[in-house]
């Protein structure tokens, strides 16, 4: 995920550029100093950037790993897989880009010949040019239809949701994937606001979350944020996705191989961490059993607790504070 820098707090929108001057705009890679100690990327290896963004990850790792490393670069949204392209030129056929879901991981990256690699990132949730984009909805700030797909040819816009769902599921939905305390309240505002107009749109949507939350309320943050978070998260069924991608990453590493993930809100980070831990045990026998019989070996090593950005990042990139790092090495041992 990337960010606007300091110099991007103006007036101007964050992503409002087009085509490969993310650099110029001013755009900077999430932890990416933290980022590239925990991948290590060194001469000659294999890389993979799951979520290319904007390509400032993809960009520093192929930088580190010249000559001849090589790196295969992932995104679901073609927007950003044309930037990325742009951006990346300058490395010729060492990057390698795809359009695919990360959770397709196991077939895309064996085809374009990364069956055995060095390093795997996943840099979870959206870059700022998606924010902005005021033709899919993802930010309530930039406006836009309600679509909220990162791949327009696959799932339901998050306009359909809002339509087709009861107040029950939409309450469950917010409270689910946007752990939201007011999700009864807001369900019911929309519920009520859809007999007279569809929610279709990010500016009717915020309103409405405003109108249902009380103003006694704490606002450290804007009220949509959790529902706009819930809605996108079920369209594009993330945490589905994310499961698939760490499933794959074990077979992807070679041994010692570094996995990285880069998760900005509980729900991720509450996966990653798990995967990791019971990748870490190998075993998977119930504890009532007295010996193992799954015969399952550790397949990662923990790399160490999660990492928050600097201070010094969070001041230049606000909205990077809610990010946390997880990484692990792949054993020696294959299961």
């Amino acid at each position: 995920m990337c960010f606007p820098s300091p110099q991007d707090r103006g007036g101007r929108q964050p992503g409002s550029s087009k085509g490969g001057a993310e650099q110029e705009v001013g755009h900077l890679p999430v932890m990416a100093d933290e980022v590239l100690r925990s991948l290590a990327p060194h001469p000659g290896s294999l890389q993979i950037d799951a979520t290319l963004g904007g390509a400032g990850h993809a960009e520093r790792i192929l930088e580190a790993s010249a000559p001849d490393g090589r790196l295969l670069g992932l995104d679901a949204d073609g927007a950003a897989i044309a930037r990325s392209a742009a951006r990346l030129a300058r490395f010729g056929d060492r990057a390698v880009l795809r359009q695919a879901d990360f959770r397709d991981l196991a077939d895309v990256a064996p085809a374009a010949g990364f069956g055995q690699v060095d390093g795997l990132l996943m840099d979870l949730g959206l870059s700022s040019y998606q924010l902005a984009d005021v033709g899919r909805g993802f930010g309530f700030r930039a406006g836009g239809a309600l679509d909220m797909r990162f791949d327009a040819s696959r799932g339901r816009p998050a306009a359909d949701l809002l339509a087709t769902m009861d107040e029950k599921e939409l309450a469950d939905l917010f409270r689910r994937y946007g752990e939201e305390p007011f999700a009864g309240r807001i369900a019911r505002v929309i519920v009520e606001a859809r007999r007279e107009s569809p929610v279709d749109t990010a500016e009717r949507l915020a309103a409405l979350v405003v109108r249902a939350v009380p103003a006694s309320a704490g606002r450290r943050r804007h009220p949509a944020t959790r529902v706009f978070q819930a809605l996108r998260i079920a369209v594009n069924d993330e945490l589905g996705a994310l499961e698939a991608g760490l499933a794959s990453s074990i077979a992807l590493l070679a041994p010692g191989g570094r996995l990285a993930v880069l998760s900005y809100h509980s729900l991720e980070d509450r996966i990653v961490k798990r995967f990791i831990a019971t990748a870490q045990r190998g075993c998977v026998c119930p504890p009532e059993l007295p010996v193992c019989v799954c015969d399952r070996k550790p397949s990662l090593r923990s790399l160490g607790r999660s990492l928050p950005p600097s201070a010094d990042e969070i001041r230049a990139n606000p909205r990077s504070r809610s990010a946390r790092l997880r990484a692990a090495e792949r054993t020696a041992t294959y299961v």
